[in-house]
């Protein structure tokens, strides 16, 4: 799905969200839905804090999202105490959000604010 999304040959429903590895400072690439939302990018991250990316985030919070096939610049907040499930509610794919809720163990939601 990473070479789809990088390609423009994904579905519009996907994302590619590029975060700094916290321990090696590398780009680190994810798969996650289409939350764009106007200027803003909604995630919700179905295991919380023990995603590598979630952590990612916490600890350098400037990211990169492929969304559109056009990449753009944020800042990413994560936000405890968000309601999840109504979020999820009103995310954009809502087939891919009720995926992510049937999987959730911890779910997490993760704000972008785009540039």
């Amino acid at each position: 799905m990473r070479w789809q999304l990088r390609h423009g040959l994904a579905p519009h429903a996907f994302a590619l969200l590029e975060t700094t590895g916290r321990n090696s400072g590398k780009p680190r690439h994810t798969c996650v839905g289409n939350g764009l939302i106007g200027e803003t990018f909604w995630v919700i991250a179905a295991h919380g804090k023990q995603a590598d990316w979630v952590r990612n985030v916490i600890k350098q919070p400037q990211v990169r999202i492929l969304v559109n096939r056009s990449w753009r610049t944020g800042t990413a907040v994560v936000l405890p105490q968000d309601d999840t499930e109504q979020r999820s509610h009103t995310l954009p794919y809502q087939w891919d959000a009720a995926i992510g809720r049937a999987i959730a163990t911890t779910p997490l939601t993760v704000r972008i604010d785009l540039l």
